[in-house]
């Protein structure tokens, strides 16, 4: 039987989502928990790989188990009382064997948090900018990024993945308020690191530091070296993850 998890986690305890041999992830943490109520090793995989203190307002994860599990509800509540105030499991629901948590992906979204006025309470979820942005040339820029496909010069050296090429649909800058704004990015698949420097290399372009046409250039070099700097995770999230069958 083959179960998909809906979840979200505040990834700041964490050194990611996937398993490391000597830090905690997400995915460890929540492996742990259900081997302790289902008291058998049981394997997670999730839709993504989130880097160390990125947080997930929404992740989808996959799991076998030789028997049906009876209650859902009550697998979703004792999960929770074992994993504690960082992650939240909301759902468990059976699918079909075939069905796969990351391979069926179509689309994910991530959002990055930027705030230009001082304050004690958005630190912990928000990056803080103590410079005027000029969002209308980071909107301009953030354009370019529909016109490309290949995006080796926003991901980290030296990863495992058998191409750089991903198709963005949607990237835009929006105010939240007079002093917050929030980054949304939207494509088939990730890099890793790629947002985050994806939003340094057009904090770059707001701060006037380079020209709209200099950031088409930065992606057509395929040069990390050329990009902006890799941006903190704590205020970038997953946000939302679309597949081409319902998800409950």
């Amino acid at each position: 039987m083959r179960y998909f998890i809906r979840l979200a986690y505040d990834g700041s305890p964490y050194h990611g989502w996937q398993v490391q041999p000597h830090d905690v992830s997400v995915q460890q943490a929540i492996e742990q928990a259900m081997a302790m109520v289902l008291h058998a090793p049981i394997g997670i995989t999730g839709a993504g790989r989130t880097d160390t203190g990125v947080n997930a307002a929404m992740m989808i994860a996959h799991f076998d188990t030789q028997a049906p599990i009876a209650h859902t509800g009550r697998l979703v509540h004792s999960l929770n009382g074992i994993l504690g105030k960082s992650i939240a499991i909301y759902k468990i629901f059976p699918v079909a064997s075939d069905a796969h948590a990351r391979f069926d992906a179509t689309s994910r979204t991530y959002k990055y948090f930027i705030h230009t006025l001082k304050s004690p309470f958005l630190n912990q979820y928000s990056w803080a900018c103590h410079h005027q942005l000029d969002f209308d040339l980071m909107n301009e820029a953030a354009g370019r990024l529909r016109l490309h496909t290949d995006f080796t010069s926003f991901s980290k050296l030296h990863t495992d993945v058998k191409t750089n090429n991903c198709k963005v649909t949607h990237a835009q800058w929006a105010p939240l308020d007079g002093e917050r704004w929030v980054f949304t990015i939207t494509a088939d698949r990730f890099l890793r690191n790629m947002v985050r420097a994806i939003v340094g290399t057009l904090i770059d372009v707001g701060l006037h530091k380079i020209t709209v046409n200099d950031f088409d250039r930065v992606i057509e070099r395929k040069d990390r070296c050329r990009a902006g700097q890799s941006m903190p995770g704590n205020a970038l999230f997953l946000w939302n993850i679309t597949y081409p069958y319902p998800i409950e």
